[in-house]
């Protein structure tokens, strides 16, 4: 597979663990989150584990020439203007879909955030679904793969559990994690 190729060969990227590939359902948070890169290294990570997933991205992304390329990647545009319910609207596709797999960013951007975004926790406790975590470790040049993690009824617990998962990874731009 070309990805694979790209992915080893080329970038000397390595994957370390897999995505479930037994459990339908599941979201997947990639972090750090600090550059444009991450969306490619994560696109061929996902292609060589050989399964479907696919992502949310700010509507811009979809406009214009190139946005057919995002849709066709399995995107789904999100219109953050928008004060709409998004967790509730993601939950609505989990619970209508028999397979489905969503990898987001639990920053919600590429800049310095002091707390992650707590979206991701309450799709994935509205769902019923467990959260997989990836981490996009350009220091290690590797995509480590978590088991399952089903969110408790304690959020401050599960995001100190989400974050040692993290602990020196280094991003794209370390400075920014």
């Amino acid at each position: 597979m070309i990805s694979k190729f790209i992915f080893k060969i080329i970038l000397g990227w390595k994957l370390v663990g897999n995505f479930p590939k037994d459990l339908k359902k599941y979201v997947i948070i990639a972090a750090p989150h600090t550059s444009w890169q991450d969306f490619p290294i994560g696109i061929l990570a996902r292609n060589t584990s050989e399964i479907k997933i696919n992502f949310i991205g700010k509507d811009s992304l979809f406009k214009g020439p190139f946005g057919f390329i995002f849709r066709s990647l399995g995107g789904t545009p999100v219109d953050r203007s928008q004060s709409n319910n998004l967790v509730d609207a993601i939950v609505d596709v989990f619970n209508s879909k028999e397979e489905f797999r969503l990898a987001l960013s639990p920053e919600g951007t590429r800049k310095k955030v002091e707390r992650w975004k707590t979206g991701f926790y309450y799709i994935a406790k509205g769902a019923k679904v467990p959260i997989v975590m990836a981490t996009l470790d350009f220091g290690k040049k590797q995509v480590k793969i978590s088991e399952p993690y089903y969110p408790t009824d304690d959020i401050e617990k599960d995001f100190e559990y989400f974050k040692s998962f993290y602990k020196g990874v280094l991003g794209k731009k370390p400075e920014q994690f």
